[in-house]
């Protein structure tokens, strides 16, 4: 049965599954016009949290399609483990809605699938759009120690982070940005007293937490990819024909900045933009984040194809 969810105020998601050629995928489309974006979500993902990483693009512009990859939600792991059959799995899914092209948007865990998509169907891709994602071999960041594990990766701790985000948000919010970030203590505190006084910044964090949970249902996934990028040194990024922009941030403690570095040297053409002091979220939570925001949607629109 497929149920409407709402990922932010204003914002819902109405899942459903689809047998392509290739496997089983749930996904979500919104918006009724114009080029399509696909959004592929990172670890402890799914088609919520592809929604939730589109929220600075016009559902009224862009048709969004937001699918979970194997293992994460409605989408079985069997449907494809390693990076390049995910990247399979993407373009049956297009052939199975009848979209020809998409621009790309990818976070995190779901760089290694996204460009793998648009190396293996270069024929599909009208522009990729990276974000603080991975582009070789993953470590988790240091700063996530057993309590940042129990926290982030069990139900009841789960739900007792979103608990404490609700009545004491400024220690969750401190607890998180020192796994995600390398900051110093003033640059934490700068970062948590924008989050707290941005209410959007803070319906997006809320949000963030929701798309992890449960994570009985994201579990095989995540340990999936963890997996899978033990088996990746670097990802062969020359081969990349598409417009590409690649956006990290310098202070990224999950996903390190020489990811993005090495996208950028070795996609050809590709343009950057690098968020100075961004944590692995400053494309939504830093004070630089409209100005990456707008940079992003400005690309794509120079890229995206005439109705």
């Amino acid at each position: 049965m497929n149920s409407r969810r709402k990922v932010l105020p204003d914002m819902y998601i109405e899942p459903r599954t689809i047998v392509t050629e290739k496997g089983t995928v749930e996904f979500d489309i919104s918006g009724s016009a114009g080029p399509v974006i696909l959004s592929v979500h990172g670890g402890i993902g799914g088609a919520d949290q592809a929604r939730l990483i589109t929220n600075w693009l016009d559902s009224s512009a862009y048709r969004l399609l937001c699918p979970s990859r194997p293992g994460y939600l409605g989408t079985p792991l069997s449907s494809g483990k390693t990076f390049e059959q995910q990247a399979d799995l993407l373009a049956a899914l297009l052939d199975s809605l009848q979209i020809e092209k998409v621009g790309v948007v990818c976070l995190s865990a779901g760089g290694p699938p996204a460009y793998q998509f648009a190396i293996r169907h270069p024929d599909r891709v009208w522009g990729l759009v990276a974000i603080d994602s991975v582009s070789g071999s993953y470590h988790p960041p240091e700063g996530a120690g057993p309590l940042t594990e129990a926290i982030f990766m069990s139900n009841p701790g789960q739900k007792f982070s979103q608990m404490l985000m609700e009545r004491f948000p400024k220690l969750l919010l401190a607890e998180a940005f020192r796994g995600i970030g390398y900051f110093t203590k003033e640059q934490t505190k700068r970062q948590v007293d924008h989050v707290l006084n941005e209410p959007q910044a803070l319906d997006w964090m809320k949000a963030l937490l929701e798309t992890m949970y449960p994570y009985s249902e994201r579990k095989k996934g995540n340990e999936n990819d963890m997996e899978e990028f033990l088996k990746i040194t670097h990802l062969p990024l020359e081969q990349v024909q598409c417009p590409s922009l690649i956006i990290h941030g310098t202070l990224d403690a999950d996903v390190k900045f020489f990811d993005g570095v090495y996208a950028y040297e070795h996609i050809p053409g590709a343009e950057r933009y690098w968020i100075e002091e961004g944590d692995h979220t400053g494309f939504w939570l830093s004070q630089h984040a409209e100005k990456a925001q707008e940079y992003a949607r400005t690309f794509l629109k120079k890229h995206a194809p005439g109705e």
